[in-house]
């Protein structure tokens, strides 16, 4: 028999009652969309436009699938994504260590305007900058490949990749660096063997959200790209069709294996990201 004790923990009080159901129902609410792709990703169009969506179908259909992964563009809407995804977060991460390292260690005169001036990127809305950017990478005759889409994203990726490293960095102790630099280390030296091992999971919490926000953009690559050679992944999805209707379930199917390298990028770093979102929350 249970003890006392055990029978206390498992007791709910009315307000844990609801605050668990509130909980079950919003993940649920959150989870109804990815279901919903789930299924039609499972399902043949003609179930679809039947308005046969939301059942558990019978049979599972799996030629979706197979005709996502035999179609030679959607090959290529992988690559074209991998080229200016993977260059970016390394680009945009990268500078925002040199530059966190350099307001964090090495303050100069007019260091934090400077800062101020950089974060305040991550405070106006893209849309802003679309017709200007378009205007520009049009005169140099950059619209329609992938330089425009790895550019932006790498530009504004660095106020975020700053604000963070430069917040790690700072807690870093001093003497640490000192004492590197008194054993005749360089700068340089001090930042590639002292700092950035310890910053491994800010690094991974940086390379997780970078990589997920720019792989699934969609207003870049829409706005810089015109033909069906530059699309990226999320455009790819929009536009398969198929002979007179949309290909919902190949668009279903294509949705989650886009999805994929996301969730690896995350499982990978789920170490370290777990404990980098977590810095500073409990002072020692």
């Amino acid at each position: 028999m249970r003890s006392m004790a055990d029978r206390r923990k498992l007791h709910l009080t009315p307000w844990t009652a609801a605050l668990i159901a509130i909980l079950v129902m919003l993940a649920v609410l959150f989870l109804m969309p990815t279901i919903g792709v789930l299924l039609s990703s499972i399902k043949t169009t003609r179930d679809i436009a039947l308005g046969d969506l939301w059942s558990i179908p019978g049979q599972l259909f799996l030629g979706n699938y197979a005709e996502v992964l035999s179609n030679p563009a959607v090959h290529r809407y992988f690559v074209n994504t991998l080229i200016v995804t993977v260059p970016a977060t390394t680009a945009s991460i990268g500078l925002g260590v040199l530059a966190g390292y350099v307001f964090a260690k090495l303050p100069f005169r007019g260091a934090g305007i400077l800062f101020l001036a950089i974060v305040a990127g991550m405070f106006f809305p893209p849309q802003v900058i679309l017709v200007p950017l378009f205007r520009l990478f049009n005169g140099i005759g950059l619209i329609d490949t992938l330089w425009p889409i790895f550019l932006v994203h790498t530009a504004l990726g660095i106020p975020i990749c700053t604000l963070l490293m430069r917040n790690f960095f700072a807690t870093v102790p001093n003497a640490l660096r000192e004492a590197a630099i008194l054993e005749g280390a360089s700068e340089w030296q001090v930042l590639t063997r002292v700092a950035i091992p310890l910053g491994l999971p800010a690094l991974a919490v940086l390379a997780t959200l970078q990589f997920t926000w720019i792989w699934n953009d969609f207003l870049w690559p829409l706005i810089f790209t015109q033909s069906d050679e530059k699309r990226t992944i999320m455009i790819g999805i929009v536009n398969l069709k198929g002979q007179y209707t949309v290909a919902w379930g190949v668009q279903g199917a294509l949705s989650l294996i886009a999805s994929l390298p996301t969730l690896v990028i995350f499982l990978f770093f789920q170490r370290y990201f777990i404990k980098g979102m977590t810095m500073g929350a409990v002072k020692g």
